[in-house]
Parts: structure tokens; C-alpha cells; sequence
């Protein structure tokens, strides 16, 4: 009987094997098979929910959770609704995300864990007189970040990822602001938001988390190249922050470029995207690309003057985003096989003889 990759992933779910175990056992299975086994529409595997009961379940917690702010609430203040939530995040955690192993529950537990532990932060940098400022939204990012990473360290749940970014993206623009979004807003507009001619500090850390979370994403990923695991998802949470921060920055910029140079370098950002998420195995990069793309079209289509430019434009966005998603893997078996070899290039998602076992 072969092994799949569907037996791996619910072995490492029931604990008969941890995911490092799974990866190896993969590994061989792949290689005395004589190729890589195709993981057709599930290169971002993330879960949000495995049935109805994990919503029936989320909702008892979300009920059980108020019912327990209330009761903390009425017996000492907003320090004892942090330690409720902190406590009913942590705790019930134990139950449905180690023993369990349910998603959505999870997904709620660490939500509640992070409201928690990110009030009770607020309050005590409240207590001693930091209640504004970038200092203050530093301390706040930066302990958000440690409280996060501690839960993750013991429960391993990917969502974590996606609350760990956000305060790290409060961190590092409280790091290299100058001016808040709102006033580059009222002295400009939003295309110069994220533009880093015009947007300021907004723009700046925006691409500084954008690379960093990319980074991390990557890291994860490559932890994890047959996608078997919590690593994977987590990466996937982290690509779903870094995509928009770091195209909408980059193609911001160069779209903002007067005439047709700003157009033409906006097509050769969007070619290097597409390029970029193919070699790593993951759409969110180029699907946060695609306002851009449709701008262009649209610019394009209308030096005619015609009336027809919006069909004509979700013709063409649709053809091309239909057909990229049909022929997306040997796409990149076809990149991966021209480009040379690169630090880690073994360590992404396999592609070895996918095209011939993609039926």
C-alpha cells in the first residue's frame, strides 16, 4: 500500500508523528518512488474549519468567553478581563488545539489570548504614563510579538503568524514614522500612500515588514517543502501580510512614474512577480499584484477612447488569470528547470517530474 501524503498529515495530526518525522518519511517515499508526487490545488494549505462542529464549538467559546469578561469584569476592572481572556485563551487551548486538534477553535482560543495579553500590555504601559506616542506603540508591537511567539512555541497554531505580523507591523512603522497615514492622506491621495517618493514613513515600513515577513514566510516554507505540516500554513499567513506590503509598494512606486515608463516598468514588476510566486510555490504574491496589472489595462484600453473598456478588461484579467491557474504547474516546472541553481533552490516545493504525474 503506498503511503500518502494524506496518511502523513493525519498521522501528524493525531501525534503518532511529529512533522520533522513526516517531512523525512515524505522525502523517502518521494524518492524511492522515483519522482515528487503532485499536490495539485493545495500549494497555500491552510485550514479554517473541518466541519460544522468547529463552528458550533467556536460559537460555545466566543459565549463562554463573554460570560467570563462579564464575571471579571464585575469583580475587579479591565486587569481582571485581561487575565479572563488571557487564562480561557491559554488554557482551553490545551483541550481543542493539543488534544483535538481542531482549527477554528484555535483560531478563536489565540484571538482571545492575543486581545488579552495586548490589553493587559496597554494597561500597564498606561500605568507608567506611555499611553501615546511611537515609544509607546513600539513596547506595545514588540511585546504583542513576544506574547504571540510564546503561545505559538507551545500550541503551534498558524494563525499566530497573521497576529505576530500585525504587531509587527505596528513595531516597525512606530520605528521610521514620521507622519501618520492620515495626514499623508490629507496632503496627497491614496496612490501616494504607499509610494516611496511621496508616502513617507508609511511606505517605508511598509517595505521593510513586507521583506521581513517575506523572509520569515520563506523560512517556514522551506522547513517544510512537501507542505505536510503547521509550518506551511504559517508561512501561508505570513505570505498572505508580505504579498501586499511589498507590491503594493514597489508597484505603487513605479506606477505613480509618469507616462509610459511608470507603464512599462509597472509590466515588467508584475512579469517578476508572477516569476516570483511560481518559483515559491504561491499565488497570494501574484494575486496581490493584479489591481496593478488591471490598471494598466485599463490605461491602455482607453488611449483609444472607446466605451467597451471595462468588458474588454475583465476579458483579458480573466483569460489570463484562468489560464495561469490551469497551467500554473508546468509553469514553474518549466522556470524552476531554466533558472540555475540558487542557495535553497532544493529546499522549495518539489518539481521534479510533476508534468508527469499531473493527471
Amino acid at each position: 500500500m503506498t503511503l500518502t501524503q494524506d496518511d502523513l498529515r493525519a498521522a501528524t495530526a493525531a501525534g503518532i508523528i511529529d512533522e520533522a518525522q513526516a517531512a523525512r518519511l515524505s522525502a523517502l517515499s518521494h524518492e524511492r518512488a522515483g519522482r515528487i508526487a503532485r499536490r495539485a490545488n493545495e500549494d497555500e494549505p491552510f485550514e479554517l474549519f473541518s466541519g460544522f462542529a468547529e463552528i458550533f464549538i467556536s460559537l460555545g467559546l466566543i459565549l463562554l468567553t463573554s460570560g467570563a469578561v462579564a464575571f471579571a469584569a464585575a469583580a475587579g476592572g479591565i486587569v481582571f478581563v485581561m487575565a479572563a481572556l488571557i487564562a480561557v485563551g491559554w488554557f482551553a487551548a490545551h483541550y481543542f488545539t493539543l488534544k483535538r486538534r481542531m482549527s477554528l477553535p484555535s483560531i478563536v482560543l489565540v484571538c482571545t489570548y492575543a486581545t488579552g495579553a495586548g490589553g493587559l500590555i496597554g494597561y500597564v504601559l498606561d500605568m507608567i504614563g506611555l499611553t501615546s506616542g511611537a515609544l509607546a506603540a513600539i513596547l506595545l508591537g514588540l511585546g504583542g510579538m513576544a506574547s504571540i511567539l510564546l503561545h505559538y512555541r507551545r500550541f503551534r497554531v498558524p494563525f499566530s503568524m497573521l497576529l505576530v505580523g500585525l504587531y509587527g507591523f505596528m513595531t516597525i512603522y512606530a520605528i521610521t514614522t514620521e507622519t501618520s497615514p492620515v495626514n499623508t492622506l490629507m496632503s496627497g491621495s491614496f496612490w501616494s500612500l504607499f509610494d516611496l517618493r511621496q508616502g513617507g514613513s508609511l511606505a517605508l515600513g511598509t517595505l521593510i515588514f513586507g521583506i521581513l515577513a517575506f523572509i520569515a514566510g520563506l523560512w517556514f516554507d522551506m522547513q517544510d517543502p512537501h507542505r505536510i505540516g503547521r509550518r506551511a500554513r504559517s508561512a501561508f499567513w505570513l505570505h498572505l501580510l508580505a504579498a501586499p506590503a511589498l507590491v503594493n509598494t514597489v508597484m505603487m512606486t513605479v506606477y505613480n512614474l509618469d507616462g509610459a515608463l511608470g507603464t512599462i516598468l509597472t509590466i515588467v514588476g508584475f512579469l517578476l512577480v508572477t516569476c516570483l510566486a511560481l518559483v515559491i510555490d504561491r499565488r497570494s504574491f501574484l494575486t496581490a499584484g493584479m489591481g496593478y496589472l488591471a490598471a494598466v489595462i485599463y490605461w491602455l484600453f482607453s488611449m483609444d477612447g472607446g466605451g467597451t473598456q471595462l468588458p474588454l478588461l475583465m476579458l483579458v484579467i480573466g483569460a489570463f488569470i484562468t489560464g495561469l491557474g490551469t497551467f500554473w504547474t508546468h509553469l514553474r516546472v518549466a522556470l524552476m528547470r531554466a533558472l540555475p541553481n540558487f542557495p535553497g533552490k532544493d529546499r522549495l516545493p518539489p518539481w521534479d517530474d510533476l508534468t508527469a504525474t499531473s493527471e
